[in-house]
């Protein structure tokens, strides 16, 4: 073909006639995800935190102190605040009730100029309108003026004219909205979920009122937040489990120009640093500028502190991971212009918010330590003892280098490994005891599957630094195995396996065994979770055997339909019905074809929807503290039954 016949072919492929405009709200219906994040459970409640973000926007105006999420029959959800209304004035540009606009239209809002909002979390205009176009059908009503005005949408599209339909006494906006099953993978809501969220935006917002109400039947639920000291009551919410090397909670607070930063911090007796950060009420789950201007000025105050305090020797340097070693902190911003990575709103870029933290933190915490040296000297002397422990680890992650040959690529003992190369097409599965493991290796396709042995209970590593990892029996032969290092210098460019899969016993010592690795990738590597790599197989629990048909069931629902089902041609036909024991009792045919087979196999991948409520529920379980840990087993004791699933 030469050259003029491909620049015709290439010509009546694409042209003009292939370049298709989406009008309206058409675009985000056709890529929901774009403005969502998913269209998974995390895009169907990030609807509500949309709504509840304009109403957030207004007490950040100052007008709205008390909003009300309510869940409602059929998952209907309601959100109530008490700010001004939306405008229901005609709106210049398009000839429409502002009410109109901003549930139809795109970048629509009062968040662009000064006009509307100097604070606001609804960067891009998208919403209302958003919520409305992934929405079955979506009503407002605003009160304003002493009436109150109704409109109603379907799908995006305007189904009532909005009309009066009475009077009233105060103003605000009531949104219902029902998610639309067209686009999202189910539409029930988690009311957990939704508490937890309206809880740190009452953090987040001292003296804002925030109720969560659950109508639905069998699932009666109701709380109320209301937080006077704001993000200090945050850190003490975060530390409620952990014990404080110093009374209180340091809080800083500082302003430049029309932008704000609050800071509040305390050092816990943990090992794990606990920073969570917020733009305009937005959580930042991959920081920003922010971020790092909070970790720069307080490395750089604390060195300077111990060295004038001389509990630091002059050639002593403490480095940002000693400084923050056992360290919960909660960093808030609000600025007028926010710079956000995508609609999602992840990570801030604002250069101007660094300066702004590091000059609030470098004043106020140097202060603070000048007239607190007991806490000064406390927050030292544990930043010393971290930094110890981290050359400990160096040098302990060195001589188990030279003991094992890791430099030469020399491999553990118990790996069993695949032939493919290729990560993406890898997978690990780590297995308890040497039967399962054994049944695991002569089952598997080693094309692909790679098997590594554990035996016994490893190292709950909530109690331990990394200096005790290193050199550990049980754990170094994973982290060897999975070639990516661990804590700081984890590198998820070089893990050898993009699916690992835990595979253990579906009983107590098996959950135990999950919650123990688990732990392992929170707290030291936690991008395995993050990008999804990590997955819990799940292995049957019954077999059922009718003469020479057998089947397995992975519930006792499964296992009563099933024994129905084989019955179906006889009612009295014997079914034999055997509980499994634990993997090692599954020849390795069982094995490949109930958990190990891609085309029949079941895993549940293990997810990172909440850092902090993560946080939490591994140090009430593995940590130190015992009370804790003995109220979450009582209050949860009603599970227990399901402890086998």
């Amino acid at each position: 073909m030469n050259m003029a016949d491909l620049n015709e072919r290439v010509t009546q492929e694409y042209d003009a006639s292939k370049i298709q405009v989406l009008e309206g709200l058409e675009a985000v219906r056709m890529r929901p995800g774009m403005y969502i994040g998913s269209t998974s459970a995390s895009g169907l409640h990030h609807l509500v935190y949309e709504i509840v973000d304009n109403a957030i926007d207004e007490a950040l105006a100052g007008y709205c102190d008390h909003i009300q999420v309510v869940i409602e029959p059929g998952d209907v959800i309601e959100v109530t605040d008490n700010g001004r209304g939306i405008p229901v004035d005609i709106q210049e540009q398009t000839g429409k009730p502002a009410l109109e606009v901003v549930y139809t239209v795109l970048h629509a809002g009062g968040k662009f100029g000064a006009g509307g909002y100097k604070v606001s979390g609804g960067l891009h205009g998208v919403g209302a309108s958003v919520v409305n176009a992934l929405s079955d059908w979506l009503e407002v009503d605003v009160h304003k003026n002493g009436l109150i005005y109704h409109m109603a949408f379907s799908r995006g599209e305007k189904t009532e004219d909005m009309r009066i339909i009475g009077k009233t006494d105060h103003t605000g906006t009531v949104v219902r909205f029902h998610p639309d099953p067209e686009m999202f993978d189910e539409t029930v809501y988690d009311y957990e979920t939704l508490h937890v969220r309206m809880r740190e935006q009452a953090f987040l917002n001292a003296g804002l009122r925030i109720s969560t109400k659950d109508e639905r039947p069998g699932k009666e639920a109701f709380d109320e937040m209301f937080y006077e000291g704001g993000i200090r009551e945050f850190v003490s919410f975060i530390n409620r489990n952990k014990s404080p090397i110093h009374p209180g909670v340091i809080y800083m607070r500082g302003d430049r120009s029309d932008s704000t930063a609050e800071v509040a911090l305390q050092w816990n007796d943990g090992y794990n640093e606990a920073l969570v950060s917020f733009a305009n009420n937005i959580h930042t789950p991959e920081g920003g500028m922010h971020e790092t201007g909070f970790k720069t000025a307080l490395t750089r105050v604390l060195n300077a502190y111990g060295h004038k305090a001389k509990l630091l020797k002059d050639d002593e340097t403490l480095s940002g991971d000693d400084v923050r070693e056992g360290l919960t902190a909660v960093i808030s911003v609000k600025l007028t212009n926010p710079q956000f990575e995508g609609q999602t709103k992840a990570k801030l870029g604002n250069s101007e918010t660094r300066t702004l933290v590091d000059g609030v933190v470098s004043d106020k915490l140097e202060q603070f330590l000048e007239e607190n040296p007991a806490v000064g000297k406390a927050v030292v002397e544990k930043a010393m003892t971290a930094s110890r422990a981290r050359e400990a680890a160096r040098k302990a992650r060195e001589s188990v280098r030279r003991k094992t040959g890791l430099e030469s690529g020399q491999m553990p003992d118990k790996l069993q490994d695949c032939n493919e190369r290729d990560p993406a097409l890898c997978e690990i599965y780590i297995v308890e005891g040497d039967s399962a493991a054994g049944s695991a290796i002569q089952g598997r396709d080693s094309r692909f599957q790679a098997i590594l042995a554990m035996w016994g209970k490893m190292l709950n590593v909530e109690k331990a630094r990394a200096d005790k990892i290193y050199g550990n029996d049980k754990l170094y032969p994973l982290i060897v195995a999975l070639g990516a290092g661990i804590g700081q210098e984890f590198n998820i460019e070089k893990l050898r396996y993009h699916k690992i899969i835990i595979m253990a016993d579906a009983d107590v010592d098996g959950a135990h065994i999950r919650t123990l690795l688990l732990t392992f990738f929170f707290r030291y590597m936690r991008p395995l979770i993050e990008n999804g790599y990590v997955y819990s197989a799940v292995p049957p629990l019954y077999k059922l055997t009718r003469g020479k048909q057998q089947r397995v069931a992975y519930s006792d629902e499964e296992r009563d339909a099933i024994s129905a089902e084989m019955r179906s041609d006889n009612p009295n036909a014997k079914i034999d019905i055997n509980r499994f024991k634990g993997l090692g009792e599954m020849d390795p045919h069982e094995l490949w074809e109930t958990t190990m087979d891609p085309e029949k196999r079941t895993l549940r991948r293990i997810t990172l929807e909440d850092a902090v409520a993560a946080d939490q529920i591994f140090t009430v379980l593995m940590g130190e503290e015992v009370e804790p840990r003995k109220q979450w087993i009582e209050l949860n004791a009603k599970y227990a039954v399901n402890l086998d699933y």
